[in-house]
């Protein structure tokens, strides 16, 4: 099987996550800036042979669009037209920056890898795409 790759997009930067190849495992893997993010990220891609990519979708609690989510669906739209052979799932990214600092927290990690923003965007990428994961699994 391919691996799965996980993007928590921001205007700033971007969180990356893969799975193993049996697609049990969502591990953080990076944080790049999205300026340059494309390019990087059709190399990777085609590196690691990656078919699914399962992308944050930012929602409002109502369930409306945020301001972010036109970025984000711009984004997607390049990185579909460059990749034309993945799959782009949309999982909801709410509450997962949340996730990711508890999980930080509870990790004991020292307080300046706690304020790292590049540390909670590969995680909350990781736990975007275990969610997506363990949906799909069931």
């Amino acid at each position: 099987m391919s691996k799965v790759l996980g993007i928590d997009f921001g205007t700033v930067r971007i969180g990356l996550a893969i799975t193993d190849s049996a697609r049990i495992i969502a591990s953080p893997l990076e944080t790049i800036p999205n300026k340059g993010a494309l390019l990087y990220l059709k190399g990777l891609i085609e590196k690691e042979k990656i078919e699914d990519v399962v992308v944050g979708e930012a929602k409002y609690l109502n369930g409306e669009d945020s301001s972010i989510t036109i970025l984000q669906q711009g984004f997607v739209q390049k990185l579909i037209a460059q990749n034309e052979k993945i799959r782009i799932h949309r999982v909801n990214e709410m509450f997962t920056s949340k996730m990711a600092s508890q999980a930080l927290l509870a990790s004991g990690a020292k307080q300046s890898a706690r304020r790292d923003k590049g540390n909670l965007d590969k995680i909350s990428a990781a736990i975007l795409l275990q969610s997506w994961l363990d949906y799909h699994r069931v």
